[in-house]
């Protein structure tokens, strides 16, 4: 079985943000470097569900605005491409913060 990982780095928005892989990740990690901030979703979570470590510090387990698979199309590159959604979560996802995600996944 091969894996497959994708990484970087993008500006919150305070909206959702379709991040196309090319592939569907089974775990995700999210950073927010601007409002400290731990985000994780695996594939045994419904969408928009995550697990949210905060500088509360709080460690919380939101269902909804949290993280989901974007199930996208099966052309790599494309900005349709498979990935996953940023929900809108404030703590995660406000504007302009610094967001840095690692992707991981099996190979389609």
């Amino acid at each position: 079985m091969k894996g497959q990982i994708a990484y970087g780095t993008l500006a919150g928005t305070g909206s959702a943000i379709n991040v196309p892989l090319g592939f569907s990740p089974s775990i995700i990690f999210i950073i927010n470097q601007t409002d400290p901030g731990f985000f994780i979703w695996t594939a045994d979570m419904a969408d928009a569900e995550m697990l949210k470590l905060t500088d509360a510090p709080a460690l919380t387990f939101p269902t909804s605005n949290g993280i989901s698979l974007y199930a996208g199309s099966d052309t790599p590159g494309s900005q349709a491409a498979k990935g996953f959604t940023i929900g809108a979560d404030t703590d995660m996802n406000g504007s302009s913060d610094v967001l840095t995600y690692i992707a991981i996944g099996e190979q389609d």
